[in-house]
C-alpha cells in the first residue's frame, strides 16, 4: 500500500499502477481525491495527503506523510473518523488554524493488519473466537458454531470474514500455515506460473546461445549451507591474471517483466526459508533447477569479472556480462572450513582443480575485509538453526557464526554488489542510514549502568564500537553487547536514492548477487542489462516504476523476516510446553517491566518472559516454565535463580 501511495502521491501514470490497486484507484478518482489528467497520468489532489496513522493514547494522531516533504500533520480526536494506530489513511488538510498543521481523516484505504489469525478456544462463555497474537476476542461475520476446539482460521480484517481454515493449534504443522497466513504469504504459485516455469525445461542447450561468452573452461564452484536447494552464485579466481570471477544465476533472461512469474515474484519479494523448507520466490522449476548453478550442468550466467590489483587490494576494472559456466563443484561451508584448517593434501582429485585457487582466494579476501572493517563493523550475530523430527516438532538448535568460508564469500560477493553500484545515480540501492545521537547516547548510558564504560567520545561511532566490543570481550558479553549495538542502528533498506551503507562502510552499495530469492537483485539485473545495452525505452520504463518499487521491497523484506520469527518462536513455545519439567538457563537482554531473557544452553535462542522486575541487563537466570502460551507463542517462566553475568567474568 506504501508504494501505490506514493505513486499517487507523487503522480504517475495510470499504466504503472499494480492491477491489485486499479479498484481503489477508480475509487479515489470517482471521490474526486485524485485527479486524472489528459496524459494518462494520476495524482493526488492539493487538498489532500496520503499516509499512516500514529493515534496516541489520548486520541491525538498524527498522519506520517508519504510522497509528500513536511512536517507530520496533527489529526484531533474528533477527525480520526475510524482510522486507527497503523492504518493507511487519505487526509485533508485542516487551513485557518494557528499552530501545528493539522488535517482529517477523509478514507481509511487499508487497515493496519489486513489479515489475521484467528482460533477457537474454551472459555467461561463457552467457545469463542480468538485473535491469536493478542489472545482477544474477534467479531466474525461468520457463524463459527460448528467449529471445534483449537481450530485455527485466517480472518479477512477488511470483512471479517473467514477466508480458509488452517488446521488444528494442537497439530505441530499448522505453526507454518500460521506464520505465512498472518502476512498473507501464499505458498502455492499460480497454475500460469508454474506452466511458464516449466516450459523452460531441465537442461541448457548451448548452442543456443552464441552471443554469451564461454566460461565452461574456468572451474568455477559454488559454496552454500549444507541443505541449501538454490545456488545462485558461484566463484573462479585466476591467480595468473588476479581476476575474480563472480557468476550470478541469469534469472532475467528467464523472467521477463510482467510475466506470470515475474508477478508473483513481485508479490513475493523474497523467498522465506524455515528449518525444514523453503517458500522460495521462483517456482521451483526454475529456482532450484534451471536457474540454480548446479555442479556439473551448462548454465546461464551474469558475471561480474572483476580485476584487482593485490598490493593495494583495488579493483584496477570490472565488466559484466552474460556468460555459460559450468560449475565444477557444490561444496558447503564446513566442507570448505575443513580444508581451508587441514589443507587439501588428501583431497579427493575432483576437488583440487578447485581447491588450488580457494586457499588463495581466502588469503585475498581476509586482506580485503580487514581493510573493509577499518570503516565497516563486524558483528558476532550469530544464527540460530534448527531441527525438526517427521511431525515438525523442534529437536535440537545450533548456533551458526561466521567462519572462514562464510567470509570468503561474503567478501566476494560484496566486492561484486559495489562494482554494481558504480552504473548509476538512481536506480536501486541498498542503504544503511547512520543511527541517530539520541540512539547512540542511550547505548553508552544502558552499558554504563551495568559496567560497560567507554571514552571514546560518542561523535566517533566507528572508534565508540570498537571499545565496546573490547570491553564486551573482556567481559565475555561480546554477543549481548553486539545485539545492542545492531539494534542502535537504523535498519537496512532499499531506496532509488543513494545514502551509503553505514554498517559496510561503503559511500555505494546495492544487491547483485541473489536474483533467484530476492526481487531487487532480479530488478538491478534488468537496469544493468538495459544500462550496458543503451537500451534508454528499457531503462526508462525501470525508473519510471523505481521509487515505488523500492518501497514496496523494503516492506516485504521485513514481512519475510517477521514470518521467519514467527514461526521459530512457535516451535519454541512447543517445546516448552511439552519439556515444563526442565531447567532453562538464560541470559536477560532486556530489563523492562517484563524482562526477557534468551537462552544460550541446551535449546538455544528461546525467547523467555521473567517473573522478576529486577533483573539487570545481563543476568544469567535459571528458571521453570510457568506459562505456555501456544497460540501468542510466548513462554513465561518463575525465575528461580539470577547472577549478573558481569560477575562471572570476574
Amino acid at each position: 500500500m506504501r508504494a501505490f501511495l506514493t505513486r499517487i502521491a507523487k503522480g504517475a501514470l495510470e499504466k504503472d499502477v499494480e492491477k491489485e490497486f486499479r479498484p481503489l484507484l477508480e475509487e479515489l478518482i470517482r471521490e474526486h481525491i485524485v485527479k486524472r489528467s489528459d496524459d494518462g497520468s494520476v495524482r493526488l489532489d492539493g487538498k489532500y495527503r496520503a499516509g499512516i496513522l500514529d493515534v496516541l493514547p489520548s486520541g491525538t494522531a498524527f498522519v506520517e506523510l508519504i510522497g509528500a516533504k513536511g512536517r507530520d500533520l496533527l489529526i484531533p480526536p474528533e477527525h480520526l473518523n475510524g482510522g486507527k494506530n497503523g492504518d493507511y489513511v487519505i487526509v485533508r488538510r485542516l487551513f485557518g488554524k494557528a499552530g501545528r498543521p493539522s488535517a482529517k481523516v477523509v478514507k481509511v484505504v487499508q487497515p493496519a493488519f489486513v489479515y489475521a489469525v484467528g482460533y477457537m478456544k474454551k472459555t467461561e462463555s463457552g467457545l469463542e473466537p480468538m485473535h491469536i497474537k493478542t489472545d482477544l476476542p474477534m467479531e466474525l461475520a461468520d457463524e463459527t458454531g460448528d467449529l471445534p476446539e483449537h481450530t485455527v482460521f485466517q480472518v479477512d480484517n477488511r470483512t471479517s470474514k473467514i477466508l480458509r481454515i488452517l488446521g488444528s493449534l494442537e497439530d505441530p504443522a499448522v505453526d507454518e500455515k500460521i506464520s505465512l497466513a498472518i502476512f498473507n504469504k501464499q505458498e502455492a504459485f499460480t497454475d500460469e506460473a508454474e506452466r511458464e516455469a516449466a516450459a523452460w525445461g531441465d537442461r541448457v542447450d548451448a548452442s543456443l546461445y552464441p552471443d554469451r561468452t564461454d566460461l565452461r573452461h574456468l572451474p568455477f564452484c559454488t559454496i552454500d549451507p549444507v541443505d541449501a536447494k538454490d545456488f545462485d552464485d558461484a566463484v573462479y579466481w585466476d591467480t595468473k591474471t588476479d581476476t575474480l570471477y563472480v557468476a550470478i544465476a541469469d534469472v532475467s533472461h528467464y523472467v521477463t517483466p510482467d510475466c506470470a512469474i515475474d508477478r508473483e515474484a513481485r508479490q513475493r519479494g523474497f523467498s522465506i526459508y524455515f528449518p525444514h523448507k523453503s517458500i522460495p520466490m521462483l517456482p521451483r522449476a526454475l529456482s532450484e533447477n534451471i536457474c540454480s548453478l548446479k555442479p556439473d550442468v551448462d548454465r546461464l550466467a551474469y558475471v561480474c569479472r572483476l580485476e584487482i590489483d593485490t598490493e593495494t587490494l583495488e579493483v584496477k576494472r570490472h565488466t559484466f556480462f552474460e556468460a555459460l559456466i559450468r560449475s565444477r563443484r557444490r561444496y558447503n561451508y564446513d566442507e570448505i572450513d575443513t580444508y581451508l584448517q587441514n589443507g587439501f593434501a588428501d583431497a579427493p582429485e575432483k576437488d583440487r582443480e578447485t581447491l588450488r585457487f580457494i586457499f588463495p582466494l581466502r588469503s585475498l579476501t581476509d586482506r580485503l575485509r580487514k581493510k573493509r572493517l577499518e570503516k565497516g563493523y563486524d558483528f558476532r550475530s550469530p544464527e540460530v538453526r534448527m531441527t525438526l523430527d517427521e511431525q515438525q516438532n523442534l529437536t535440537e538448535t545450533r548456533l551458526e557464526e561466521s567462519t572462514p568460508s562464510h567470509a570468503l564469500i561474503e567478501d566476494c560477493m560484496l566486492l561484486a554488489n559495489k562494482a554494481a553500484a558504480e552504473h548509476f545515480d538512481v536506480g536501486i540501492f541498498r542503504i544503511h542510514e547512520p543511527p541517530t545521537p539520541e540512539r547512540i547516547e542511550k547505548l553508552v548510558d544502558e552499558l554504563g549502568k551495568i559496567g560497560i564504560y567507554v571514552e571514546t567520545p560518542e561523535e566517533d561511532f566507528h572508534a565508540l564500537v570498537l571499545e565496546l566490543q573490547e570491553e564486551a570481550r573482556e567481559k565475555g558479553v561480546e554477543p549481548y553487547v553486539d545485539q545492542l549495538i545492531i539494534q542502535t542502528q537504523k535498519q537496512a533498506s532499499y531506496s532509488h536514492e543513494n545514502v551509503g551503507h553505514f554498517g559496510l562502510g561503503f559511500e555505494r552499495y546495492t544487491h547483485f548477487t541473489s536474483p533467484i530469492r530476492r526481487y531487487a537483485d532480479l530488478t538491478l539485473h534488468r537496469l544493468l542489462k538495459a544500462i550496458f545495452a543503451h537500451d534508454e525505452k528499457r531503462r526508462e520504463y525501470i525508473l519510471r516504476n523505481i521509487e515505488p518499487l523500492c518501497i514496496k521491497i523494503s516492506e516485504l523484506e521485513r514481512e519475510a523476516t517477521r514470518v521467519e520469527w514467527d514461526f521459530m518462536a512457535r516451535k519454541y513455545a512447543r517445546y516448552a510446553e511439552s519439556h515444563r519439567e526442565k531447567t532453562y538457563r538464560g541470559v536477560v537482554i532486556e530489563a523492562a517491566q517484563i524482562p526477557a531473557a534468551v537462552t544460550d544452553e541446551g535449546i538455544v535462542g528461546m525467547r523467555l518472559f521473567c517473573d522478576r522486575s529486577d533483573l539487570l541487563l545481563f543476568d544469567r537466570i535459571e528458571a521453570k516454565i510457568n506459562i505456555v502460551h501456544l497460540a501468542q507463542a510466548k513462554i513465561f517462566v518463575l525465575v528461580e535463580k539470577a547472577t549478573h553475568l558481569l560477575e562471572e567474568s570476574l
